[in-house]
């Protein structure tokens, strides 16, 4: 049997981490066992719809490198994989089911509730004979299709692959809406029909419908069609008493990538988020993920979101960045910052790719660069390279010459100029070095050592940079 997993997301705005998980862990289920992996987007509650939200659907499976074999876009079997155009299979289902017995017309004004407030409908519509169900709907009166809960002491039952084994007695549950009266279906019925049809071999969903589920087996059980197998995953967690929430705009995919999260990142500690390998490994690529991927690694217990897991993940990924990846994937925040377009990335790139956990970090780093002027020259005192004003004013006047007398801009020549230059005047390479650095930068912390600020700012700008601090220093 070919396995075929489904990710059938609502368009009603980001894609939050936990939505992000589920079609990660259905896609991984289905590339670990050879299957193949649907998108259906379910979007029958228009109210609810957001214009632009399939876009950020299909935008963040991209970013997060999950590709499908079916879905919009890749049609198989000449059929819509969008709920809204399959509404006249729904009708024709519905219908059949209410001939099985699965179902009814129920022709009730709003919920119409009974039994002392409780949310069980009294099946009253039920009752109505097949003749006063045909002139209602003859003469056109509205209705909806409810499910017929068996009105016995049974339960329905079945086995998930994480959960185990999960009952739900009849008497819990409620006879649902399947088709609203304006002909679009619920997710009770629209995700068993669309389930059914699409041949979804193993349903991999949140935790919230382990208890529904039993509800839509009896859609199985009365079409007599097979169930699928059931895989429910914990919930994701702000902390210990709550859940994320899309609702409260926790978590987003799209808000950390802006954040300067690397999508592979983000994945990769999704991946994690109730589910670990045998193996124990923490970085993983999606061709790793595939490969150790499996059911039984997935957790139980409610899995807690740790931001600074993730930023300690992330940063671990950017350490392992090549100068170029690390120009590609930072050059948006290199823009943004006040360094844009006047240095050459290349050369600050091995300076912050060390230094750097989140790419949003990298402007505070470098912002300095443009920042130049007066400053505090109090940052030159150094107690344990015994620097102070003096040491310095008295290196820089050394070096101020020695630096215009040299050739090119080589860092080694620049280097050696330095460090010979404060053997001429009686300093220490340390004291020479410290004073140099401060003096072209105005910062006691920089993100790259004395040559390398030079070699970024050239020459004639470190000359005039210079300058500016012995004038600082002789006030």
């Amino acid at each position: 049997m070919e396995v075929r997993t489904r990710f059938a997301p609502s368009p009603t705005g980001f894609m939050h981490i936990g939505n992000l998980r589920t079609a990660l862990y259905a896609y991984l289920y289905a590339r670990a066992n050879g299957g193949k992996f649907i998108i259906r987007i379910e979007d029958t509650d228009q109210g609810r719809y957001v214009d632009g939200a399939v876009d950020v659907i299909f935008n963040t499976l991209k970013q997060a490198g999950i590709d499908y074999d079916e879905g919009p876009g890749k049609e198989v079997g000449g059929y819509s994989y969008v709920q809204s155009e399959r509404k006249a299979i729904y009708k024709k289902y519905a219908e059949e089911l209410i001939r099985r017995g699965g179902a009814y017309y129920c022709f009730c004004k709003g919920r119409d509730m009974t039994d002392g407030g409780t949310v069980k409908y009294d099946k009253r519509c039920l009752r109505l004979s097949k003749e006063e169900v045909a002139e209602r709907l003859a003469r056109g009166d509205s209705y909806v299709v409810r499910q017929n809960i068996p009105d016995t002491d049974g339960v329905s039952s079945y086995t998930d692959l994480v959960y185990g084994e999960i009952s739900v007695a009849y008497k819990d549950m409620e006879d649902a809406v399947l088709l609203k009266s304006d002909g679009m279906p619920t997710y009770n019925f629209a995700n068993v029909v669309d389930d059914h049809l699409m041949g979804i071999t193993h349903v991999i969903r949140g935790n919230e419908y382990l208890s529904s589920t039993p509800k839509y087996n009896l859609i199985y059980d009365a079409f007599g069609w097979e169930r699928p197998q059931y895989i429910h995953l914990p919930p994701i967690m702000k902390d210990k008493e709550r859940k994320l929430s899309k609702r409260y705009g926790d978590a987003n995919f799209d808000d950390f990538v802006k954040k300067g999260y690397l999508p592979k990142a983000i994945v990769n500690y999704i991946a994690l988020l109730g589910w670990s390998p045998k193996n124990n490994e923490e970085m993983m690529s999606m061709d790793d993920l595939i490969r150790l991927f499996n059911v039984e690694g997935v957790n139980i217990s409610p899995a807690i979101f740790d931001e600074a897991k993730l930023r300690w993940l992330n940063g671990s990924y950017i350490k392992n960045m090549t100068v170029p990846e690390f120009v590609e994937a930072a050059r948006p925040f290199l823009d943004a910052s006040k360094v844009g377009g006047k240095y050459d990335y290349s050369l600050l790139a091995p300076l912050l790719i060390p230094r750097v956990e989140v790419l949003s970090e990298i402007p505070d780093l470098v912002n300095f660069l443009e920042e130049f002027g007066d400053y505090d020259t109090s940052i030159f005192t150094h107690q344990k390279m015994k620097t102070d004003g003096a040491v310095a004013l008295t290196a820089l006047n050394a070096a101020l010459p020695a630096i215009r007398a040299t050739d090119g801009w080589d860092m080694t020549v620049l280097h050696d100029t330095l460090v010979a230059t404060a053997e001429n005047v009686g300093l220490k390479k340390g004291q020479m070095l410290w004073s140099f650095r401060i003096a072209i930068t105005g910062r006691a912390s920089t993100p790259g050592g004395a040559t390398e600020m030079a070699e970024l700012l050239g020459k004639e700008e470190c000359i005039k940079r210079m300058e500016h601090s012995i004038a600082l220093l002789t006030r």
